[in-house]
């Protein structure tokens, strides 16, 4: 990847639109839109400012646009960027995307406007990581936690703790430096207590890394029950589609159906499945052991019982099944608008079980308010500000692994080349989350992940 060169890329998606936009990064890219939108100059105007004109070709006017100008050092890659907003035609985008490549420009790499921009140093690795992640949010939690790694809430605490390591490690270099003399410079009781509070937040981060799977791809919420209890017409409720065939017939599901809706900020991701029973029906017992096979796989489950249809004795039963033991279960009572027995409601209302009617629109957002505030309570903290990828766990495990070998031979009273060497390990798995520390490989599959335009 040559990077002096100036590169073009279309940024908005491909297809028809209003609005379309072309961007240009590199130290040729006033000088080639210039050729092309004879309106203004520039090269003069201030950067960070925004000019109307037309792209122009040989006498003939091919769209009317605006151009913005950001000057290097002030841009996003601090280098000069371009960015000319035309109509979205397929037409107007390709010709105006051919022109700056006939002026000069080359097209852009994947990512390649954000990898220039963590080469230049304006963001290091893991903003970068997370432009990627802002890009893809698909719910308010995704999206607030991209937000919270751009502006260095993650990076500044890693740096934090990659800094006083080195202080510390500059003072053991020093102690092999005079190791003739036999002093300390380095506290050992203050070394301790830093190793205390790096293992303390690397496995705070750790144990968030489950939970950003979570919060990225959806909290898989998993619809269970015996036939007929009103699964389907549940699942269709809480997406608000008829995704679900509904029918009196007790086994009309057969098959795992799924959808996602965001609920209070998390993207839920509902599995309605087939209704729990002894059946002899072959295709039906497939569509049980699906059903039964979800549940590991699920965060939370939805027992849907059919008030109608049960009883205390039953209802116990069923609440006590051992595939629900040790499992996320809200138990949902369905039909509440028919005749239901004075035993059924006691038991609901001592559990705290929601009882209601999946007709009945007020009484599916009561449902949805209740699986928010359990998701909120048990599955989310809406604290959390960091989240970890795939990449930062291995990096932290490792770091876990040498600040252990650290305490250990702390505890040991072994020599200081042997502290210095763990710690210089800690130091340079910290720099791997934030680019410090890196490869041509990593860096490879970060950035293949982008669109080409960012």
């Amino acid at each position: 990847m040559k990077i002096k060169d100036t590169i073009v890329a279309q940024s908005t998606p491909p297809g028809k639109g209003a609005i379309g936009i072309i961007r240009l990064s590199g130290k040729n890219s006033i000088n080639i839109v210039n050729t092309i939108f004879p309106s203004k100059d520039l090269s003069k105007v201030d950067s960070h400012t925004i000019h109307y004109g037309n792209i122009e070709f040989k006498d003939s006017i091919i769209d009317e646009v605006l151009i913005s100008v950001f000057k290097e050092p002030n841009s996003y890659t601090k280098e000069n960027i371009v960015e000319i907003s035309c109509h979205g035609a397929d037409f107007i985008l390709k010709k105006i995307l051919n022109l700056t490549i006939i002026l000069g420009a080359r097209v852009a790499d994947k990512g390649e406007f954000t990898f220039r921009s963590f080469l230049s140093g304006n963001i290091d690795l893991s903003q970068a990581e997370a432009v990627s992640d802002l890009i893809s949010s698909n719910s308010e939690n995704s999206h607030k936690i991209a937000i919270n790694h751009i502006k260095g809430v993650f990076s500044n605490k890693i740096k934090k703790l990659r800094d006083d390591l080195i202080n510390l490690s500059s003072l053991l270099e020093l102690e092999l430096d005079f190791s003739e003399e036999d002093v300390e410079f380095a506290n050992r009781e203050q070394l301790e207590k830093l190793l205390n509070e790096i293992l303390s937040f690397n496995n705070l981060l750790l144990d968030s890394y489950k939970l950003n799977n979570v919060i990225k791809d959806g909290i898989n919420v998993l619809i269970l029950g015996k036939p007929n209890v009103g699964k389907s017409t549940i699942l269709n409720g809480l997406i608000e589609d008829d995704k679900a065939i509904i029918s009196d017939i007790p086994g009309t599901t057969r098959d795992v159906l799924e959808d996602t809706v965001t609920i209070g900020g998390n993207l839920l991701r509902f599995i309605d499945t087939a209704g729990i029973r002894e059946t002899e029906d072959k295709i039906e017992k497939i569509g049980i052991k699906k059903a039964l096979n979800q549940i590991d796989n699920a965060s939370l489950i939805l027992y849907i019982i059919d008030l109608n249809n049960t009883d205390s004795k039953s209802l116990n039963s069923e609440i006590n099944s051992k595939f629900l033991k040790n499992k996320n279960v809200i138990y949902v009572g369905n039909k509440a608008d028919l005749k239901i027995e004075k035993d059924t409601i006691n038991l609901f209302k001592k559990n705290n079980f929601l009882m209601i009617s999946a007709n009945n629109s007020i009484e599916l957002i009561n449902l949805k308010d209740k699986i928010d505030l359990f998701i909120t309570k048990n599955l989310v903290n809406e604290d959390s500000s960091i989240m970890i990828n795939e990449r930062h766990f291995s990096s932290l495990t490792n770091v876990n692994e040498s600040i252990n070998n650290v305490k250990k031979n702390l505890n040991n009273k072994s020599n200081t080349d042997l502290l210095a060497l763990d710690i210089k390990y800690a130091l340079n798995h910290l720099g791997e989350i934030t680019g410090e520390v890196t490869n041509d490989e990593i860096l490879g599959n970060i950035f293949s992940k982008f669109c080409i335009g960012k």
